[in-house]
């Protein structure tokens, strides 16, 4: 297991080893989308247990459209990114390093204190229900279509809530959320994009939002901090979705991406050592044909890797970092354990019931070894 103990880096920026701590929703904010200092503590207990990295839960990132949840923080002005600045603080503390997500609900938002109605590339009603455990509750509204200019405004949002997380809050690098069926990720499914312009159409034309949100990031921000891009398959609100085109339509998304001056790829699946599609190369993961169409910028796995030997391997798959979700929420202290030779506990679910909120027992068991 030492290669996942070895130290790496993102763009300019050091990491200690190859752990990572994944985006994950936790509801925990101010009404006015303020981080807290339980948040700080939250955070700062991965660093404590040893974790390179960490990355936030989705930040929304204007006061249009981009707000998903109640109580979900933001980075949409000044007072927001203030807020911020103690648990990044904690993190470095602590001796991690954090990146902020930067995230646009688009047509999934469940709640936004901007708006009225919700927005995304066409007026077409989400699949499934609400997610209960962020205070949703029955069908998804029917968005409207985003104009040209609330595009641009998106765009906008982006480049300014990065600004933001890195010159007021001293995040370490900024995440771009284009997966599980957020905004970017809206416009680069073809069920979602039903568009007639140069946001719509075949795969290499919608994947266009999400590479010039990264490209405005990177001019917003220079090379100040490594800028890494989120991308997947399936949603919070269809699971199972896989992209029609199949390992073309992977090549040309994770190539765009690559090329829009990202320095990091960061690929979740449900399992992320499966093979992306049936009918394609049967022994190709998502990782390895990122891998194989990105092969010059980092590449972080994420999907069921809190095995040890899952983590290990995904290392193999062409990855050079795995994030953990659910094996973190469980084991703030995944790496010391690892460096320990104990086995990681087994995940609650109990822990993101009936809210996906911060619980008293994440607090009671941090830096526990046992």
């Amino acid at each position: 297991m030492r290669p996942l103990l070895s130290p790496t880096r993102i763009g300019g920026l050091a990491l200690p080893n190859r752990l990572v701590v994944a985006p994950m929703t936790r509801v925990s904010a101010t009404a006015e989308g303020q981080a807290t200092e339980r948040m700080a503590r939250y955070y700062a207990r991965f660093a404590e247990g040893g974790f390179g990295l960490v990355v936030t839960e989705g930040i929304y990132t204007d006061q249009a459209y981009a707000q998903g949840y109640a109580h979900q923080p933001g980075l949409s002005d000044r007072a927001q990114a203030l807020a911020w600045r103690p648990v990044v603080q904690a993190i470095h503390a602590a001796g991690g390093r954090v990146f902020a997500q930067l995230m646009h609900a688009g047509a999934l938002s469940q709640f936004n204190r901007f708006r009225g109605h919700t927005a995304g590339p066409s007026a077409v009603r989400p699949l499934g229900q609400q997610m209960a455990l962020y205070r949703g509750e029955g069908l998804y509204p029917l968005p409207v279509a985003m104009s040209e200019a609330e595009i641009g405004e998106a765009i906008a949002g982006f480049r300014r809530a990065a600004r933001l997380a890195v010159e007021v809050a001293g995040f370490d690098g900024v995440e771009v959320h284009g997966a599980n069926g957020y905004l970017l990720d809206q416009f680069l499914t073809g069920h979602t994009n039903i568009r007639g312009d140069t946001w719509g159409g075949p795969i290499g034309q919608r994947v266009r939002l999400a590479c010039e949100v990264v490209q405005g990031v990177r001019q917003e921000l220079g090379n100040a901090v490594p800028i890494g891009v989120r991308i997947s398959q399936g949603k919070v609100n269809d699971f199972t979705h896989r992209w029609p085109e199949a390992e073309g339509g992977a090549a040309t998304v994770f190539s765009a991406l690559a090329q829009s001056g990202a320095d990091c790829l960061h690929v979740t699946e449900f399992e992320a050592w499966r093979p992306a599609f049936a009918d394609a190369d049967a022994d190709a993961s998502l990782v390895q044909l990122a891998r194989r169409h990105a092969p010059s910028i980092a590449l972080i796995a994420n999907g069921g890797l809190h095995d040890p030997a899952r983590a290990a391997n995904a290392l193999g798959d062409g990855a050079d970092l795995v994030a953990l979700g659910r094996g973190a929420l469980a084991n703030p202290d995944w790496p010391q354990r690892l460096r320990d030779g104990l086995a990681p506990r087994a995940f609650d679910p109990a822990l993101l019931s009936p809210l996906g909120d911060l619980k008293a027992v994440e607090f009671e068991t941090a830096g526990a070894t046992g």
